[in-house]
């Protein structure tokens, strides 16, 4: 088995909350990307997205991400957009197994629409904006070496479905 998993997915789709589950059952480390890039920027994504802008962030995005890409007994979480680079993708399918956690578009609303801090969100916050990015960006998710459905499921149920998929 590969020691470094990669969760990739939507916002609210439980890339952190499964992947804390799932690095504690397994013994690795985890890493959520989006926090260690508020750690080493010193200021939230929001306020990164709003003082530099997209293309920034996600040259940040990018150079953090593969800073993981040769780690081992790691899980590690991508933001949303995370994946969409092509290189990065490569790298982490060559590297890692990279899961895809899936939920529509009415599953992530209800799960994040009380969440203000996500900076793609803060125009027209609606199911139709989070299906616009989802469609955007499903593509690329569906490049995942797997995927797993989390509408209805606890994070506890998600991490035991992944723990199923690496054994």
């Amino acid at each position: 088995m590969k020691s470094l998993i990669v969760l990739v997915g939507m916002m609210g789709c439980g890339k952190t909350t499964a992947g804390a589950l799932l690095s504690e059952k397994l013994g690795f480390d985890f890493i959520d990307v989006d926090n260690e890039i508020e750690k080493s920027e010193n200021m939230t994504i929001p306020n990164i997205f709003n003082e530099y802008g997209e293309q920034y962030f996600r040259k940040i995005e990018k150079i953090k991400t593969l800073s993981f890409a040769d780690s081992r007994n790691l899980v590690l979480s991508l933001g949303g957009g995370g994946f969409e680079d092509e290189e990065t993708r490569k790298i982490l399918k060559k590297n890692g197994i990279v899961i895809y956690l899936k939920a529509t578009p009415q599953c992530l609303f209800e799960r994040i629409k009380s969440a203000i801090h996500r900076p793609l969100l803060h125009k027209n916050f609606s199911v139709e904006t989070i299906a616009f990015i989802l469609k955007k960006r499903s593509a690329n998710y569906e490049k995942a070496h797997h995927t797993i459905d989390t509408c209805g499921k606890t994070p506890e149920e998600v991490a035991e479905k992944i723990l199923r998929i690496l054994k």
